[in-house]
């Protein structure tokens, strides 16, 4: 039997191989196969979860949420992921149909859950543009140096019960949740842009965290380590981004492209507006336009904001009519493909930047 010898030699190279070539998918199916809503989330959900996941987010780097239209692979990929992550408070109208779409069963983490909205933290005060009179507003009553956020262990507490009062915030009665022109009813009522305030951020982390130790319980410790180190890192970057704004003159205010820096006003004390509601499908009227016009004329507004994730014309628009530089671009529901702003972290540092060279005071500037 001449080919007795051969045959052999040849069925273990062949099984050889194919253990080989088979050792990558096995170690990729041992990775924590995680679908996040967007850009953000999936960079959150890589920083908790290290070598042990694998992160596939539907809206990419650049893109918008919330106008964003579900595929068909989309429900194919959920019916094999191990973990969901999403925002929640009505941010991705799209993804309760998806998920039912995909037949999706296993654990979900809704980033928000603890969080209290701004509407919520409001008490449900009045959010019309036409009662925001900035000149009315002493924002010299924050008292940052109050907000010491190293105090407060956030993964163990409640954040529905983070209220800003508790961190310095308590002098300033106007919520600046309706910095914008009163468009609640694009998300229910709800503000949703909650990471843009870092220490939000937080209750994100915790509640990946807790996501990913019930989808494998088997690195709960290092999960665990790896979201401490991720909230450390949130408190300095949070600390730093209140020592930038606080550089800003006390009565400016911010253009940006749609109605999603509330979060972000309320914790650093500064004023945001805008020409459309909190979801980018909204459209300005020709009299919210005016009117906008109008409040940055009469008020302290140097300098106008781009959007990464929404379109440039009516901020251009409102920079032709009122003679005032567009100064910048920030992020606000999407990080950028490349470069600093390609991270949460690096996103949000970016802003501060991005505003502090474009306002701040020379004179506040130089004591720092």
């Amino acid at each position: 039997m001449p080919f007795t010898i051969p045959f052999k030699r040849h069925a273990a190279l062949i099984a050889g191989l194919s253990a080989l070539l088979a050792t990558p998918s096995v170690l990729a199916e041992e990775r924590v196969q995680v679908i996040a809503s967007f850009s953000i989330l999936a960079d959150m959900v890589e920083q908790v979860g290290g070598e042990h996941v694998e992160v596939d987010a539907l809206v990419g780097p650049n893109g918008d949420a919330h106008v964003y239209s579900p595929r068909p692979d989309d429900a194919r990929n959920l019916a094999h992921a191990d973990l969901v992550v999403f925002n929640g408070m009505h941010f991705e109208g799209w993804m309760e149909r998806l998920l039912e779409a995909g037949d999706y069963e296993g654990p979900k983490v809704v980033a928000t859950a603890g969080i209290a909205t701004q509407e919520e933290a409001a008490d449900s005060q009045d959010h019309a543009h036409a009662r925001h009179d900035h000149a009315d507003h002493d924002h010299g009553e924050h008292d940052h140096s109050g907000h010491d956020h190293a105090e407060h262990d956030h993964s163990d507490h409640d954040h529905a019960a983070h209220n800003h009062a508790e961190h310095g915030h308590s002098g300033h009665d106007h919520d600046h949740a309706h910095h914008g022109h009163g468009h609640l009813h694009d998300h229910g009522g709800q503000d949703p842009h909650a990471w843009l305030d870092p220490m939000l951020g937080k209750t994100y982390v915790s509640n990946i965290r807790d996501g990913l130790i019930a989808a494998d319980p088997a690195h709960e410790a290092e999960y665990r380590q790896r979201a401490q180190a991720y909230m450390a890192e949130l408190e300095a970057l949070d600390a730093e981004i209140r020592e930038q704004m606080s550089a800003l003159p006390e009565s400016t205010s911010i253009i940006t492209g749609h109605d999603s820096f509330g979060y972000f006003a309320k914790a650093y004390g500064v004023s945001f507006l805008s020409p459309v509601g909190l979801s980018t499908a909204s459209e300005p009227s020709a009299a919210g336009m005016a009117e906008l016009i109008d409040v940055i004329k009469a008020n302290d507004v140097r300098a106008l904001f781009h959007e990464n994730m929404t379109s440039p014309a009516l901020i251009d628009q409102l920079a032709e009519e009122t003679g005032r530089p567009v100064a910048g671009t920030l992020y606000s529901g999407a990080l950028a493909p490349e470069g600093e702003a390609s991270t949460y972290i690096g996103m949000m540092r970016h802003n501060a930047h991005v505003l502090h060279d474009a306002l701040a005071e020379p004179e506040h500037d130089h004591e720092h």
